[in-house]
């Protein structure tokens, strides 16, 4: 129950048993077609160029600024947590100019604060923002900060990682051109994985770039050879099996719907944090900006948050996460996600935590 990866559901984990094929087999292919699709309809968008990068999710951020940015190219970075971040330092990393739009850990990107930046630097080309940052437990209205971007007919990139399957993710609608997400969070697939859907107008970016993309593995304008038309072309040996499972949980994601799971992690976090109040316990942040599917718990004055955290996993089999960069020590990060995020694992959950708070 920490911040990922989710508890797996059993059928995924039977799927990724299933025999290997090759990667170009006529069975594969179709597999992967399929998979396009269920893609597209948990991204809530019809773009083509829809598919899992293989990697974490933090390849899939990669394969956005690779593909997105150039050498010398001015960046609007969003950074409110420790993910906001890693996008600036990987636009540094790809010659990019990131210029940072900042709010304090715990809060959300102010629209205003982009709108300020962009009107006074008229050259920005991309504007990156993390939807769900998992290091505060904050979402932000990337609906807003989209719109903003647009206004200065700037390009997006989405990080998606912790939210989609959990809350409302709907790249069409909100007008994204690049969002990726990750397999190990509300769609309960194992790690390894990274979902990742390009417009139009972000290929039309990538294929008049002055400069090559820099990374041959990450460059779409040769990965969608594998995963797009008639007859496919061999550009990397695909993770077979963690495809399987991935093909698997987006299946379970539409069998349930997409409302009905945004539903049950509100109704779970709303349940959870019920609980919390009873033990005497505060959430790190509150109202509409906090996620349904990771709770942020403060740590109290006098706790050792490691020996709750050690007590939890020894006892009770129960893993929670720890606070990142300034917020060390200060705050558990306890997910709610995906198969994990469920009535049983709330209650029990709660328990262990008062357990080990009176042990402590």
């Amino acid at each position: 129950m920490g911040p990922g990866p989710s508890n797996v559901h059993p059928r995924v984990l039977e799927a990724m048993a299933r025999p290997t094929i090759g990667h170009l087999d006529p069975e594969f292919i179709t597999m992967m077609d399929e998979l396009k699709a269920l893609l597209r309809d948990t991204f809530m968008t019809k773009n083509e160029l829809t598919f899992p990068v293989s990697g974490p999710g933090s390849l899939g951020m990669e394969a956005a600024v690779a593909n997105m940015v150039e050498p010398g190219m001015k960046v609007a970075v969003c950074v409110n947590g420790a993910f906001g971040g890693r996008i600036r330092e990987m636009v540094e990393r790809y010659g990019g100019v990131p210029l940072v739009v900042d709010a304090p850990w715990g809060q959300p990107i102010d629209p205003s604060s982009l709108d300020e930046t962009l009107s006074d630097n008229k050259d920005v080309k991309v504007v990156a923002f993390v939807h769900a940052e998992t290091s505060t437990g904050v979402r932000s209205d990337v609906e807003a900060l989209a719109r903003v971007a647009r206004k200065h007919g700037c390009l997006t990139i989405a990080d998606t990682v912790t939210s989609l399957g959990g809350i409302p993710v709907k790249v069409d609608e909100w007008d994204l051109d690049v969002v990726y997400s990750g397999s190990q969070k509300c769609l309960s697939s194992p790690p390894g994985l990274s979902p990742i859907t390009f417009s139009e107008r972000a290929l039309n970016t990538v294929r008049t770039r002055k400069t090559r993309v820099q990374s041959w593995f990450l460059d779409v304008s040769l990965v969608v050879s594998y995963w797009s038309g008639a007859k496919r072309t061999y550009h990397h040996t695909a993770p077979i099996n963690a495809l399987y499972g991935l093909h698997e949980a987006l299946l379970m994601v539409q069998e349930e719907g997409l409302e009905n799971a945004w539903a049950r992690h509100q109704r779970n976090v709303e349940l959870f944090k019920e609980g919390l109040d009873k033990i005497g316990l505060e959430t790190f942040v509150s109202g509409k900006v906090s996620l349904p599917e990771l709770a942020i718990v403060r740590v109290p004055v006098g706790i050792d948050e490691a020996a709750v955290r050690d007590r939890m996993l020894k006892k009770f089999n129960i893993e929670i996460g720890s606070g990142l960069g300034q917020l060390a020590g200060k705050i558990w990060r306890i997910g709610l996600m995906g198969y994990t995020s469920n009535e049983k694992n709330v209650k029990l959950c709660l328990n262990a935590l008062e357990d080990a708070l009176r042990r402590n």
